[in-house]
């Protein structure tokens, strides 16, 4: 059952929306992030993961994969991860991130509240206690749907 929710999640980033899911690269890791609003969550993924579904929670959702490593499977890696995203009129909130397992999937989700078109500047620093330690930096617009 986890194996299906954890495919579950992972085809989540497939039927995002091409711009929520972007990927930037350090090196040998590849971060993967997405901002999206809670409703593109089933009630199933929602419920199993302690997440709330509603049009005003936007959700934060990091992985980073060491691509130097070979093979089928993918390799996650484990980190150390805080942030805070700031809105428009300079209202800043501490993102809050959840650390999700699944076989040899490790995924970050922080969710928090926002207003319909509310935009985000999200500054989120990553690190696995050795050779990543980086910034990622970007923005989204949220949408109560």
């Amino acid at each position: 059952m986890k194996i299906l929710m954890a495919l579950a999640l992972s085809a989540l980033m497939l039927v995002l929306p091409a711009q929520a899911e972007q990927k930037m690269q350090v090196g040998k890791y590849a971060i993967h992030y997405a901002a999206f609003g809670s409703t593109f969550l089933t009630p199933t993924i929602a419920k199993t993961y302690g997440l709330t579904r509603s049009r005003f929670n936007g959700l934060v959702n990091i992985t980073v994969l060491d691509t130097s490593q070979t093979g089928p499977e993918t390799h996650a890696v484990p980190l150390t991860i805080s942030g805070t995203a700031r809105n428009l009129v300079g209202s800043i909130r501490e993102l809050d991130f959840h650390e999700i397992r699944e076989g040899t999937a490790i995924y970050y989700i922080a969710e928090f509240k926002h207003s319909n078109e509310e935009a985000f500047f999200f500054d989120i620093q990553l690190s696995n206690g050795s050779d990543l330690n980086t910034k990622l930096r970007f923005e989204h617009k949220y949408y109560a749907d």
